[in-house]
C-alpha cells in the first residue's frame, strides 16, 4: 500500500512539473542560476574592476574569448565575476547559453 501511494505521488509530481528537472540536478549555467557564459565580440575587450570606465582596468580578453558572467548589468557593464567587469555592448550569449 505505501509503495502504492509512493508510485502515485510521483505520478503527480511529474505531472505538476512537466516532467522538468530542477535547475539544481541540470548544472550550473542553467535558466535562473544568475550565471551564464557570453563571448568576447571585440578586438580586445578591457575587464574593469567595477561597472564604469573609469575603474581600474584589471584584465583583457581577445575576440572570441569565451567567459563566464552573471546576469547582472550595471550602466551597460555586465559583472562577470567578483571585482570583474565588462562593457556588455562587446558580449554575446555563447551558443546554448540562456543570458
Amino acid at each position: 500500500m505505501i509503495i502504492l501511494a509512493a508510485l502515485i505521488a510521483v505520478i503527480v509530481l511529474y505531472a505538476v512539473t512537466g516532467g522538468e528537472l530542477s535547475s539544481e540536478a541540470e548544472g550550473s549555467g542553467g535558466e535562473g542560476s544568475g550565471e551564464c557564459s557570453m563571448v568576447v565580440e571585440a578586438d580586445s575587450l578591457n575587464v574593469r574592476s567595477g561597472p564604469s570606465t573609469g575603474d581600474p582596468i584589471v584584465d583583457s580578453l581577445a575576440e572570441g574569448a569565451e567567459t563566464d558572467a552573471t546576469d547582472e548589468v550595471q550602466v551597460g557593464f555586465r559583472k562577470l565575476d567578483e571585482g570583474r567587469w565588462a562593457s556588455d555592448d562587446f558580449l554575446e550569449p555563447a551558443d546554448g547559453a540562456s543570458c
